[in-house]
């Protein structure tokens, strides 16, 4: 494509959704599950598409934390969170609760104890945008599963809007949900 027949992308925001407008567009049929889109921030972006990967390593963080995860927690995997002004999808949500206790809303910052995305393509966004937007939001600890260097960073203690802890680990990965005691979690088991 030459730089004629480029698209024009605008310099300046266009418009911005709330999350009341965006429910609305999903309750009306406008969105759909087909439609591959997150709400950060006020804007509809495009999800990726999972490659075999980073499907496994949804799978396997799943198994890893529900073999350790304390009584009264329950785990979702690459389903909406409502935050204030963004709607992610996060891979993995370490929830309080039930399941059926998310029946008619979706979990939000209060109901959350752990935020995992597993990263291939997009580390820059988990990184950069995602990790801004759990931390203002009140997300007490947020992995990244780094497929690519097989780690998994740790972002937590949270400080005016911001994880004033950063960690990274290769071998085993501490978790702590509720009052129970720390477990870990040995990385291997969650990488493909």
């Amino acid at each position: 494509m030459s730089a004629i027949d480029a698209p024009l992308i605008p310099d300046v925001p266009v418009y911005q959704l709330s999350v009341g407008q965006y429910h609305e567009m999903i309750r009306s049929g406008l969105l759909t599950s087909e439609d591959r889109v997150e709400l950060l921030r006020g804007w509809m972006v495009p999800k990726m598409s999972n490659n075999p990967p980073h499907s496994v390593a949804t799978e396997l963080t799943v198994e890893a934390l529900r073999a350790v995860l304390p009584a009264g927690y329950s785990i979702r995997s690459e389903k909406p969170i409502t935050l204030s002004d963004s709607e992610p999808e996060p891979d993995v949500v370490v929830v309080a609760g039930d399941v059926r206790r998310y029946a008619g809303r979706h979990p939000g910052p209060d109901d959350i104890a752990l935020v995992v995305e597993i990263s291939d393509s997009i580390l820059s966004r988990d990184r950069e945008i995602k990790k801004r937007i759990y931390a203002e939001a009140g997300i007490r600890c947020y992995w990244i599963v780094d497929l690519h260097n097989r780690r998994v960073e740790v972002h937590s203690d949270l400080m005016a809007g911001e994880f004033s802890s950063a960690e990274e680990f290769t071998d085993r990965v501490p978790l702590h949900v509720g009052n129970g005691p720390v477990q870990s979690l040995a990385i291997a088991e969650m990488l493909p």
